[in-house]
């Protein structure tokens, strides 16, 4: 990780010192010497990576309300059905049979973030994460558009209760609350399914209590978080910040500050040259603390990497806009990693990370051939509890079994079923036929009649094939019971 800044006199000396820029780590960037929350008030950021940033997330956002609607094969884009166990991902359909798909996708997932993480530090955390994008892109713009920029605020707060007060105060209130049941029923679609959320919204309410307490705990929550919780959530709850320090190195790029570049930090004075700063042992950092006054955690990057800090970015544009007001090369403060920065190497792709990726494949390719390796179907195949043997009048033995098929497609699957390794009759109870619905789980009952020579032992292993249009989607194992031998 970069190192925290040192002073020149610190360095010729070698000898460790306390000074100012250690007092960091005695304290939360939030909170006062008494424990109590200490209010941010970040500044507007601007500048091109903030405009970046602001098309990455109109994109994000853009997905993340559309997504519920979007269909695959007339499946949904993402679904969580967690009450119904029933998910869909890309317009594929996945089912709590196929739990060792979720397995090595959730690995796939972890492994990604490892390897992200070491190459790129926290960037997921400032640019893809929907916590950091909603409320930096969408509830902190529009406090800006109510309230103004940070002095603004600072004064709008302090200033007395007034009717323009009153107004701004409880009309960001509105629109904030406005755009969490937005986001909470956003959400909703992804759990119950875009559909039913329609018809909840359309129907009576008191016939959907259940999702009607469920949109207004998810509503007050995303409320919480986006107008008082804030950065909080990224530096209190996400464990993310504190994963990184494990897999960070001296090679992972981060937004660092240049320290070797910077110090010593003092005011730039009127009509001092560059000359004049460098013979009085001064660095390019003017003391500005514009880098502090945007950070949306309250960090002062010059401290070093450190845990609150999500690669936003915002202290690179308000560092490089002061770089050019005072005739400076840009990128005192940039993507860098710690050897970028001490010893001027290039970024590298390490052997660690060679290693992590060359996992990451691994496992990437495992869960395509799971993916499409899959079966269509899944079939439990059990003999009916406390039913035994019954012998007919021709002599055949008889098993009675429940059949619980789920059908993983998006058409109706028309199911034969066939002895495989026994001669003998399948037949399923009913009208003889049986067909499963797409996406749905269906149940009946099936008897098997075998014939007293073919069985060898008081339990018979049988293998029955589940054919659809003549076509083997699957084997299934039971067992048959017979006479004693």
């Amino acid at each position: 990780m970069t190192e925290p800044c040192k002073t020149p006199d610190e360095d010729k000396r070698g000898v460790a010192q306390k000074i100012d820029w250690e007092d960091f780590r005695d304290h939360l960037a939030t909170a006062d010497q008494q424990g109590n929350r200490r209010w941010l008030y970040p500044k507007k950021p601007a500048g091109r990576w903030h405009n970046r940033r602001a098309w990455f997330a109109s994109l994000l956002i853009i997905i993340m309300f559309v997504g519920p609607w979007v269909r695959i094969h007339g499946n949904p884009l993402l679904l969580i059905n967690i009450l119904e166990r029933r998910f869909s991902i890309l317009g594929q359909i996945f089912w709590p049979q196929d739990l060792v798909i979720f397995a090595v996708a959730m690995l796939v997932f972890i492994t990604g973030i490892i390897i992200f993480t070491t190459a790129f530090g926290r960037l997921w955390c400032g640019w893809a994460c929907p916590q950091t994008v909603m409320m930096e892109m969408v509830f902190r713009k529009i406090e800006y558009l109510i309230e103004g920029d940070s002095h603004d605020q600072r004064a709008l707060n302090a200033a007395p209760w007034n009717a323009a007060k009153v107004f701004k105060k409880v009309f960001k209130q509105v629109v904030f609350f406005g755009l969490s049941f937005i986001v909470a029923n956003t959400l909703l679609a992804y759990i119950i399914g875009s559909e039913q959320l329609l018809t909840i919204q359309l129907d009576d309410p008191r016939n959907h209590l259940s999702s009607l307490w469920l949109m207004i705990l998810f509503t007050l929550l995303f409320y919480a978080i986006f107008a008082r919780f804030r950065e909080q959530a990224c530096t209190f709850i996400c464990p993310y910040g504190r994963f990184q320090s494990a897999v960070l190195d001296e090679n992972s790029m981060v937004v660092a500050y240049d320290y070797k570049r910077g110090e010593k930090r003092t005011p730039l004075h009127r009509d001092q040259s560059q000359e004049q700063r460098t013979a009085a042992g001064e660095g390019d950092c003017v003391a500005c603390r514009q880098c502090v006054a945007v950070c949306p955690t309250g960090i002062d990057i010059r401290n070093g990497t450190q845990m609150e800090c999500v690669n936003c970015t915002a202290c690179i544009d308000a560092c490089d806009s002061v770089m050019d007001k005072v005739g400076r090369l840009r990128g005192l403060i940039r993507f860098a990693s710690q050897n970028n920065i001490e010893r001027g190497e290039p970024q590298r792709f390490t052997a660690r990370m060679k290693l992590y990726l060359s996992v990451l494949a691994a496992l990437i390719s495992l869960f395509l051939f799971l993916v499409f390796t899959r079966a269509e179907i899944g079939t439990t195949f059990l003999r009916a509890p406390g039913s035994l043997f019954q012998q007919t009048a021709g002599g055949k033995i008889q098993n009675l079994y429940t059949m619980k098929i789920i059908n993983k497609t998006s058409r109706e699957l028309p199911v034969e079923l066939r002895l495989e390794n026994i001669p003998g009759t399948i037949r399923v109870m009913g009208n003889g036929t049986f067909s499963v619905a797409k996406e749905k789980i269906s149940q009946t009952s099936v008897l098997i009649e075998i014939d007293p020579a073919d069985i060898k032992a008081n339990s018979t292993k049988l293998k029955v094939g589940v054919y659809s249009n003549n076509k083997l989607l699957e084997t299934v194992t039971t067992g048959f019971v017979g006479p004693r031998r």
